[in-house]
C-alpha cells in the first residue's frame, strides 16, 4: 500500500491540474499571466510596510500605503467589469499589466509618502483591470460542476506567484535596497502586458457594440443586471466572507504581522519573506483538493469550517511572543485559507447571470477590495490606540468567524450534494 501512494498522488495531480490546463488553452494562458502578475505582487508583500516606515510615518499611514492599492481596485472593479462585458476580456488583460508596470516603477522613485500613495494607486488601477478580466474569463469557460476546480487552478497560479514572490522581494531588498523590488515588479508586469497582447484569446462570446442612438444607456443595463445581486442573500453573505478574508490578508498579514515580527520577534525582511512564502506554498498545495471538495460537497461545507480555522490562527498570532508559536500560527492560517480556496468565488459565480459576468464579478471583487482598503488603516489605528498588535489581530479573528457563522446559517447552497437553490436562479430573475 505504501508503494502505491506516490503513484496515486501523481495521478491525482495529473488529473486535477495537468489535464485541464493542457485541454483548455484559455485557462492555461490566463493562469500563466496571473502567476506572473502575482509573482510581482508577492515581491512587494514583505517590503512595502518597511519601505513606507522609512518615511517616518505612523502605523496608520503605513496601512494606508497598502490599502491605497486596494482603494483603486475598489473604485475601478465595476467600471472594469462594464468594459469587459462591452468590449471583451482581452482589453483588460493587456491594459491592466501595462498600467501596473507604470505605477510600480514610479513607486520605486517616490520621494515621500504622498508620492508613494499616488503611484500605488496607479498600480492598483491596473490590477483592477487585469484581475477582473482574468476571473471573468475563468467563469466564461467553466460550469457549476467544474467551477471550483477551474477557479482552483486559477487561484493556484495566483498562489504560485505569491509563494515565490516574497522570498525574491525580501532577498532583493536585503541585497540592494527597499526600492529595488518595485522595479522588479514593473518589469514583470510590462512583460506580461506584451505577452497578453500577442497570445491572450478572447472568451467573451459577443462583446456588445456601441448603443444605437435613442437606446437605453449602458449604465442602465448594468444596474438592471446588478439589481438581483444586491437583493440576493447568498451573494451578499459570501461577499461579506470575502470582505473578511481580504481584510485579513492586507490588514492582518501584510500590515500587522510584519510589524509584529519586526518589533516583537526581531524577524528581518528576508525572514518575513520566507514565512510569507511558506504560507503561500501551503495554500498552493491545498488549492487542488479545496476546489474538488467545493464541487463535490458544496461551497458552504468548505467555506465555513476553514474560516473558523483562519480565525483561530489569528488568535494564536495575537498571543505569540516567540518564534515557534508565530510559525505554528502561520501554518494554521495557511491551511485555513488554502482549504477555503476557490469556494467563495465559485459560490459568487454560481449566482451571477451569464450575460452579466463581467460586471457581476466586478461587484464581487469590489466587496473584497473594500476589505483590502479598510483593513490596513483600521488595524493600524487600533494598533496605535492600543499600543500593541494583539487587539488588531483579535478584532480580525472576530470578523472572520462572525461572517462565516452568518453565511453558514443564512446562505443557500449552490453546488454539491445538497443544493438548496439552483445556480441559474438569479439569472432567471433577471
Amino acid at each position: 500500500m505504501m508503494g502505491r501512494r506516490p503513484m496515486s498522488i501523481v495521478t491525482s495531480f495529473r488529473r486535477q491540474v495537468l489535464v485541464p490546463l493542457r485541454e483548455n488553452g484559455p485557462l492555461l494562458m490566463v493562469c500563466v499571466a496571473t502567476g506572473v502578475i502575482m509573482l510581482g505582487q508577492g515581491v512587494i508583500a514583505p517590503v512595502l510596510p518597511l519601505y513606507a516606515k522609512d518615511f517616518g510615518v505612523s502605523a496608520a499611514m503605513i496601512g494606508a500605503s497598502i490599502s491605497v492599492f486596494g482603494f483603486a481596485r475598489m473604485l475601478l472593479n465595476l467600471p472594469a467589469g462594464m468594459l469587459s462585458d462591452r468590449f471583451g476580456r482581452r482589453l483588460l488583460l493587456v491594459a491592466g499589466p501595462a498600467i501596473t508596470a507604470v505605477g510600480s516603477i514610479l513607486s520605486a522613485f517616490a520621494g515621500d509618502i504622498w508620492q508613494l500613495l499616488a503611484f500605488r494607486f496607479v498600480a492598483g488601477a491596473g490590477s483592477a483591470m487585469f484581475m477582473t478580466g482574468a476571473i471573468t474569463l475563468v467563469t466564461d469557460i467553466s460550469t457549476p460542476e467544474n467551477r471550483g476546480r477551474m477557479l482552483g487552478l486559477y487561484q493556484g497560479s495566483l498562489l504560485l506567484g505569491v509563494s515565490i514572490g516574497p522570498a525574491i522581494g525580501g532577498l532583493t531588498a536585503e541585497l540592494i535596497n527597499l526600492r529595488a523590488p518595485f522595479v522588479v515588479v514593473g518589469a514583470l508586469a510590462a512583460g506580461c502586458a506584451v505577452w497578453a497582447l500577442r497570445a491572450m484569446p478572447e472568451t467573451h462570446p459577443a462583446p456588445q457594440p456601441e448603443p444605437a442612438s435613442g437606446t437605453a444607456p449602458a449604465g442602465g443595463a448594468t444596474m438592471l443586471a446588478l439589481r438581483p445581486l444586491f437583493t440576493n442573500v447568498g451573494f451578499t453573505l459570501v461577499s461579506l466572507v470575502t470582505f473578511a478574508i481580504f481584510f485579513t490578508r492586507t490588514g492582518a498579514r501584510q500590515t500587522i504581522l510584519p510589524l509584529l515580527g519586526d518589533e516583537r520577534l526581531g524577524i528581518t525582511a528576508g525572514g518575513l519573506g520566507a514565512v510569507f512564502a511558506m504560507m503561500a506554498l501551503i495554500n498552493l498545495v491545498a488549492i487542488g483538493p479545496a476546489g474538488a471538495a467545493a464541487d463535490r460537497f458544496g461551497r458552504k461545507r468548505v467555506i465555513v469550517p476553514f474560516a473558523f480555522v483562519t480565525a483561530g490562527a489569528l488568535v494564536m498570532f495575537a498571543l505569540t511572543h516567540d518564534l515557534t508559536l508565530f510559525l505554528v500560527a502561520a501554518v494554521v492560517q495557511a491551511i485555513g485559507t488554502g482549504l477555503m480556496g476557490p469556494a467563495p468565488a465559485a459560490y459568487a459565480a454560481d449566482v451571477i447571470a451569464p450575460e452579466a459576468r463581467g460586471v457581476g464579478m466586478g461587484l464581487y471583487r469590489t466587496y473584497s477590495d473594500v476589505g483590502f482598503v479598510v483593513g490596513p488603516p483600521l488595524l493600524g489605528w487600533i494598533a496605535d490606540a492600543s499600543g500593541g498588535y494583539g487587539w488588531p489581530l483579535l478584532f480580525t479573528a472576530m470578523l472572520v468567524a462572525g461572517s462565516a457563522a452568518v453565511f453558514g446559517v443564512a446562505a443557500p447552497e449552490t453546488a454539491g450534494r445538497r443544493v438548496e437553490k439552483v445556480p441559474e436562479a438569479v439569472a432567471a430573475e433577471t
